[in-house]
């Protein structure tokens, strides 16, 4: 495997490119509630990506081999929907989790992550679901230093979310990131400690496990994107992109509105 490590400038790039992916979901937070379409958010997110911050949506038009070509700024992935959903013009309801997931290219680096938004009131079961894939994300985050591997990443989420009763989806997984959006490693959301490859300064790569409230086998859509849980669970995702420091690591996806770092991430780092 082929990692490339990012220089600091290359990574100063990738911090302006992180900070503009996630203040496109600052910008879409106040509309997500009842009666928006994802449509509309993904209007509103292809707007702001292209005329105010002059970068580009790296999703719109991409095709791996395998797939059509991707026809939005956004993923939109509602409910039992795990990850890749296309916007749509169905109005979102009252109670609908959404995960919104954003990529940006600026001056040729790419920004990702992606955040759960509540529509309304959620159940108790959905905001616990949200809440614990999100420390499940946080988990994995602060297991990242040199010399660590990425199999002790995927050991923290795994642990944590099934000893909480949820299951994480095998079949996807975070990766490395730069100028291409998908560079290796693979990043599992599951796995052993002390297995696969060893994290050195400079490595960039996103953590975004994908929790489901019930069994963890997925399907995909007839759409050829859109993939969901077999058992019509719901399922919850958070995303960002991390850079592994000389002591440490650092969150390249922090903008105003960023959702604050569970507890035990501000105790252990002040």
């Amino acid at each position: 495997m082929t990692i490339t490590i990012k220089t600091g400038a290359d990574i100063d790039a990738m911090r302006v490119a992180g900070r503009l992916a996630s203040e496109v979901l600052d910008m879409l937070t106040p509309h997500v509630k009842p009666g928006v379409t994802t449509q509309q958010l993904d209007d509103l997110a292809r707007h702001h990506i292209l005329e105010v911050q002059g970068a580009i949506s790296a999703t719109i038009g991409y095709q791996p081999p395998g797939y059509p070509p991707f026809p939005a700024a956004i993923c939109t992935s509602v409910n039992h929907q795990v990850c890749h959903g296309i916007p749509n013009d169905r109005p979102l309801k009252n109670g609908d989790i959404v995960n919104i997931d954003v990529t940006v290219i600026k001056d040729g680096w790419h920004g990702d992550t992606s955040r759960m938004f509540i529509v309304g009131e959620g159940s108790i079961a959905a905001k616990r679901l949200c809440s614990f894939t999100y420390e499940a994300m946080w988990r994995g985050i602060a297991k990242v230093k040199p010399g660590a591997r990425l199999g002790d990443i995927g050991h923290a989420i795994q642990t944590f979310a099934e000893n909480a009763g949820f299951s994480v989806v095998r079949e996807f997984c975070g990766h490395g990131i730069g100028k291409k959006f998908h560079e290796e490693p693979q990043v599992l959301h599951y796995g052993r400690p002390g297995t696969l490859e060893e994290l050195v300064p400079g490595m960039v790569f996103t953590i975004e496990p994908m929790i489901n409230a019930g069994r963890r086998e997925i399907r995909e859509m007839g759409d050829g994107w859109t993939i969901v849980t077999k058992d019509r669970s719901l399922s919850a995702q958070w995303e960002h992109t991390i850079v592994v420091t000389d002591t440490g690591y650092d969150v390249l996806t922090l903008s105003a509105g960023s959702p604050p770092p569970p507890a035990f991430i501000t105790a252990t780092r002040t």
